[in-house]
C-alpha cells in the first residue's frame, strides 16, 4: 500500500535509451489502497531523433494525478481487489487501454456500396454539439446501411446552423479574453509573477472552455504556452531591467570566418525585446511592401530568363552562355556577347535577340537587388530610431501585439480545426465504400462485352483469329 501511482512515459524521451519508461509515485500515508495508472506514453512531439513531452502533456499528467481523475484511455484508478485479481500484475495496459481502434471494413457494404450504421455512428461525439447535422449528412437506407445525401458535404457542414452556433458560442466564451490578458500582462505588468499567472491563465481558458464540447483544452493551453515561453522572458527583463528595456535596441552579432577563425561581427540591429519586424509592420508598412515588390520584380525577371530558355533549341543550349546542368543562362557569358552584338550593325538571329532580352533581364535583376540592399538598410535605421523614440503607450500597443494577438489568433482557429476534422472524417467514410465490389465487378463486364464486339470487326488470317477466339472465350468468362 505504498504505490501511490504508474505513469507511462512514451518511448524515446530520455538519453541513452529508446525503450518506454516510467514513474511510479511512492507514499508512506495513502488516504484511499486505490492506484492511479496513467498511461502518457501518446503524448509527445518529435524533436530531431528523440520524443519530448510538451507542455500540454506535462499539464495533463499533473492535472490528472492531482485531481486523481479517471479518463478514458488515458487514465483510471485501479482498486486493490482488481489488482490482486491480475495477481498484483501492474503492467500499464491491463488498466487503461490507449491502443488506437484498428481500421475494419463491412463486408456488405464493400459488396453493395453505401456506408455501414455503425461506422456513422462512431462520428456520434459531434452529436452533442451539432444535433441537426446527421440527419442534413446521411439518409438511413435500412437497419444495417445508410447513404450519404446530395451535395457539398464542406458547405452541408460549414452552413448547418449547430455548427454556426457552435462557432457564435465560442466566440462569445472568448469576446472578453484579450481585455483579460490586457489587465494581467500589460496593465499589471509589474506585478506579474510568472509562475502564478501561467496557471491563472490556463485555469482562465479551461473554464471558459467548460461548456464547449470537441475542443481539447490541453490543446487550447499548448497554444497558449507556446507564446507564453516569450512572454515569461520579456516580463522577467522588464522587471530586472526597467521599462526602458523596451526602447532598447542591441547590435546584432554574427559569426564569420576570418583568417580561419571564427569570429564575431556586427550585423546590424536587434529589438532587446521588441522584433524589429513587428514595429516594422505597424510603423514602416510602406517601406516593407516597397522592398516585397522589387522581390516581386525580380522573381518576375527569373520567370522571363525561364521562358527565354524555354525558346532555345539543343544547339543553342550547348552553347557557352547556357549551364545546362542547372537549366539557366550563365550571366557573365551572356553580358560578354550582348556586349559584343550592341556593336554590331548586322540584322539579329533570333537567339541573338534572347541574348539581349536576358541580358537586360539580369542587369534589371542586378539593379533590383542593389535597390533592396540600400532600402533594407534605411528600414533597419528608420526602425532602430522609432523603437528607441517609442512613447510609453506605443510600448504597452507594441507588446501587446507580441504577446496577446498571437494568443487570441491560435485559439480563435480552434472551432473551425474541430469542423475540419469533421469534414476529413466524413469524406474518409464516404471514400472507403464509395466503389462497391458488385459495381466493379459490372464495370468490368461491360468493359469486356465492349471489347469482344472491337475484337469482331478486326480483320485477321487464320491463326490470328484463332487466338482472338480464344481470347473472346476468356473476356466472356463474366456472361
Amino acid at each position: 500500500n505504498r504505490i501511490e501511482a504508474i505513469i507511462g512515459l512514451p518511448a524515446n524521451i530520455f538519453f541513452g535509451t529508446s525503450i518506454p519508461t516510467i514513474i511510479m509515485v511512492l507514499r508512506k500515508c495513502k488516504e484511499s489502497s486505490d492506484v492511479l495508472i496513467i498511461d502518457a506514453s501518446k503524448g509527445f512531439e518529435k524533436v530531431g531523433k528523440s520524443n519530448k513531452l510538451r507542455s500540454s502533456d506535462i499539464k495533463k499528467i499533473v492535472d490528472v494525478y492531482l485531481n486523481k481523475e479517471t479518463l478514458n484511455g488515458f487514465s483510471k484508478n485501479v482498486t486493490r481487489e482488481e489488482i490482486r485479481k491480475n495477481n498484483y500484475n501492474l503492467n500499464i495496459p491491463r488498466y487503461v487501454d490507449s491502443s488506437e481502434k484498428s481500421e475494419s471494413w463491412d463486408i456488405y457494404s464493400n459488396m453493395f456500396g453505401d456506408i455501414p450504421n455503425h461506422e456513422v455512428d462512431e462520428l456520434n461525439k459531434y452529436r452533442e454539439a451539432f444535433p441537426s447535422l446527421k440527419s442534413q449528412l446521411f439518409s438511413r437506407i435500412n437497419k444495417h446501411v445508410s447513404k450519404i445525401n446530395d451535395g457539398d458535404i464542406k458547405e452541408i457542414i460549414s452552413k448547418n446552423s449547430d455548427v454556426i452556433n457552435y462557432k457564435l458560442k465560442f466566440k462569445e466564451k472568448f469576446n472578453s479574453f484579450s481585455i483579460f490578458l490586457k489587465n494581467e500582462l500589460i496593465i499589471n505588468m509589474e506585478n506579474v509573477n510568472s509562475n502564478v499567472e501561467e496557471d491563472k491563465i490556463a485555469n482562465n481558458i479551461f473554464e471558459r472552455l467548460q461548456n464547449i464540447p470537441l475542443i481539447d483544452k490541453y490543446a487550447a493551453y499548448q497554444l497558449f504556452d507556446n507564446v507564453w515561453i516569450t512572454i515569461s522572458i520579456d516580463l522577467e527583463i522588464i522587471k530586472t531591467e526597467g521599462f526602458e528595456s523596451i526602447r532598447q535596441v542591441d547590435p546584432n552579432t554574427i559569426v564569420k570566418k576570418k583568417d580561419g577563425k571564427d569570429i564575431e561581427v556586427q550585423d546590424g540591429y536587434i529589438g532587446h525585446i521588441l522584433p524589429f519586424e513587428l514595429v516594422q509592420k505597424n510603423k514602416l508598412n510602406n517601406e516593407l511592401k516597397y522592398i516585397e515588390d522589387l522581390n516581386n520584380k525580380i522573381e518576375g525577371e527569373i520567370r522571363l530568363r525561364e521562358e527565354l530558355a524555354e525558346e532555345l533549341t539543343e544547339e543553342d543550349k550547348s552553347t557557352k552562355i547556357y549551364d545546362t546542368e542547372n537549366n539557366e543562362f550563365i550571366s557573365k557569358e551572356i553580358a560578354s556577347e550582348a556586349k559584343l552584338l550592341k556593336k554590331s550593325n548586322n540584322d539579329l538571329e533570333p537567339i541573338e535577340v534572347t541574348i539581349l532580352k536576358a541580358n537586360e533581364s539580369f542587369n534589371k535583376e542586378k539593379a533590383y537587388k542593389k535597390e533592396i540592399k540600400t532600402k533594407t538598410s534605411e528600414l533597419l535605421e528608420k526602425t532602430k530610431n522609432i523603437i528607441e523614440n517609442l512613447s510609453d503607450d506605443e510600448c504597452l500597443i507594441l507588446l501587446e501585439e507580441k504577446w496577446i494577438i498571437p494568443i487570441l489568433d491560435s485559439i480563435s482557429k480552434l472551432p473551425e480545426l474541430v469542423v475540419n476534422n469533421l469534414f476529413s472524417k466524413v469524406k474518409k467514410l464516404c471514400k472507403k465504400y464509395e466503389q462497391s465490389l458488385l459495381n466493379l465487378d459490372n464495370q468490368i463486364c461491360s468493359t469486356e462485352k465492349d471489347l469482344i464486339s472491337l475484337i469482331d470487326d478486326l480483320e485477321a488470317d487464320d491463326f490470328d483469329k484463332k487466338g482472338l477466339d480464344e481470347l473472346k472465350k476468356l473476356l466472356g468468362g463474366c456472361f
